[in-house]
């Protein structure tokens, strides 16, 4: 959690590589108390307009919730909460991810929707958003440092390769 703009508003920062296995026997018992927990957190919050910050990097396939976990999780937030989100930042959106968003868009409402942002790296959040309150974890920061270092490395592979460097000019 941080905070930004004049009136220090909040950031809710949600990481999912900390979300329980779906292996789990007890997932869905589990899963409902979080998004129990998290909603009562963010009505005792949030008094004024706030984000979320959903750190997805560093996460594997079986930690990501599910579409009818997020279904309810939106139907269940109240309306103050829903119009007082001026922003749902997607930090290294997924292919799943983004997927699940295009498929869920015309279910939910354009208002909601125009508040969802994907950002790639965490030096384009930083351009968003003031970093100094909001804690990153660490094996995001990895994960976001060899994504950055892979695609220093694609790039540069472009350019050293003489087709490509003939592709480019044209």
């Amino acid at each position: 959690t941080g905070y930004y703009g004049d009136g220090l508003n909040a950031i809710i920062v949600f990481a999912a590589c900390f979300l329980p296995d779906s292996s789990r026997t007890d997932y869905n018992y589990v899963m409902e108390n979080l998004f129990l927990y998290v909603i009562s957190t963010l009505e005792l919050m949030v008094a004024e307009d706030y984000m979320i910050v959903y750190l997805n990097g560093a996460t594997p396939r079986r930690r990501m919730p599910g579409l009818g976990w997020m279904k309810r999780c939106y139907q269940m937030i109240d309306r103050r909460l829903r119009k007082n989100l001026k922003s749902f930042i997607i930090v290294h959106p997924s292919w799943f991810i983004r997927t699940i968003l295009a498929v869920t868009r015309p279910f939910i409402s354009s208002k909601f929707s125009s508040k969802i942002q994907y950002v790639n790296t965490l030096a384009e959040l930083r351009e968003m958003i003031p970093m100094e309150y909001v804690h990153i974890p660490d094996s995001i920061v990895k994960y976001d440092e060899e994504k950055c270092i892979k695609r220093r490395m694609r790039t540069s592979c472009l350019s050293d390769d003489p087709e490509m460097a003939s592709v480019e000019q044209e």
